[in-house]
């Protein structure tokens, strides 16, 4: 069944670069093993992926009518994401990312652009309403829009990326209503389960949170206590990992809200963006619910199950192919 998501953030004209390894040696000049320029930022990543898996997305976000502008609008035209929430900010938002042999990425977001613009709340609003789903994205303008969001009582979820405090000035206005949280294992202060048991404490409203472990893979805890482990794997080999916490985030909102089982949404999500990262730019191309499902069939996913609330011993889950009704749980529900 299609969901009906609508995605508020940013969307940016990215230059992609190789550089043979981290730490950068100085040189004026040099010719870079690769490069390439497309349409990504947190938003229009993540709307693009939920698009491409089929649910009907409304995305709220600023592109200006500069020549960067144009290249994001005409991106996405083409995948049939511009519509009336994506609004003229006046300029757009660049970035840069510089991507390693080893596919380890440094990225330079250039947000300036955006950052001093309104987004019209009677706009998002008008995006919002009737929506299973709102995805806000921590990005500076999406902040005003988070009241109204829970004033239409829309389920709300948000990747806060690298976080390293509970009560997070900045993150907090997202935490405090989100159904759904997501961030990165990078700078936690504690190891990832007690990230979770943190979380469910502090922001009751709260109901699933996953943190993304990099070569790790994923972890994911729901209120109910259940914990659930998903090892990394990459189809393709790693080349960038630019964008890899976005995929992840998306594919598992897509799975969840489908079908309310967070283990095949895991895995499903863990695989997905394991294969996105196998592209110089991951943002460039998606993989659709058939594709998705024929890569499940021949890429096993290793997942166990068990309790975040206890040191019971955690069991290993066998592959079941997607659709699988195991530990099934409600769909999202506003809190």
């Amino acid at each position: 069944m299609t969901s009906k998501i609508v995605v508020a953030g940013v969307t940016s004209l990215y230059m992609s670069v190789g550089v043979d390894a981290f730490p950068l040696d100085y040189v004026s000049a040099g010719s870079p093993p690769w490069m390439r320029a497309g349409v990504t930022g947190s938003a229009g990543h993540i709307a693009q992926i939920l698009r491409t898996l089929g649910e009907e997305v409304r995305l709220c976000t600023l592109a200006g009518t500069d020549p960067a502008g144009l290249a994001i609008r005409a991106d996405l035209r083409s995948r049939g994401l511009l519509g009336q929430g994506v609004v003229d900010g006046g300029a757009s938002s660049l970035g840069v990312v510089l991507v390693a042999a080893d596919g380890r990425r440094m990225g330079f977001p250039y947000l300036a652009a955006v950052n001093t613009v309104g987004y019209p709340a009677e706009v998002f609003r008008g995006q919002a309403e009737g929506a299973d789903l709102a995805v806000l994205t921590n990005a500076r303008f999406v902040r005003p829009l988070i009241r109204h969001a829970k004033q239409l009582e829309v389920p709300v979820a948000v990747d806060t990326h690298v976080i390293s405090d509970i009560d997070d000035a900045y993150n907090r206005p997202w935490l405090e209503v989100a159904d759904i949280v997501f961030c990165s294992h990078e700078r936690l202060p504690c190891p990832p389960r007690e990230w979770v048991a943190r979380v469910f404490a502090r922001y009751p409203g709260c109901g699933v949170v996953g943190v993304g472990r990099g070569e790790d893979g994923c972890m994911l805890g729901l209120r109910d206590g259940t914990l659930v482990r998903a090892e990394a794997l990459a189809p393709r080999g790693v080349v960038s990992t630019a964008g890899a916490g976005d995929a992840l985030f998306a594919s598992f909102l897509h799975g969840w809200i489908a079908t309310g089982n967070p283990v095949g949404a895991l895995e499903a999500a863990v695989l997905h963006a394991g294969w996105k990262i196998g592209d110089t730019f991951p943002g460039a191309s998606s993989l659709t619910p058939a594709e998705l499902a024929g890569l499940r069939q021949t890429h096993q996913v290793r997942t166990s199950v068990g309790r975040w609330d206890t040191q019971r011993t955690v069991t290993s889950r066998p592959h079941r192919p997607a659709g699988s009704g195991a530990h099934e749980h409600p769909r999202p529900a506003a809190s």
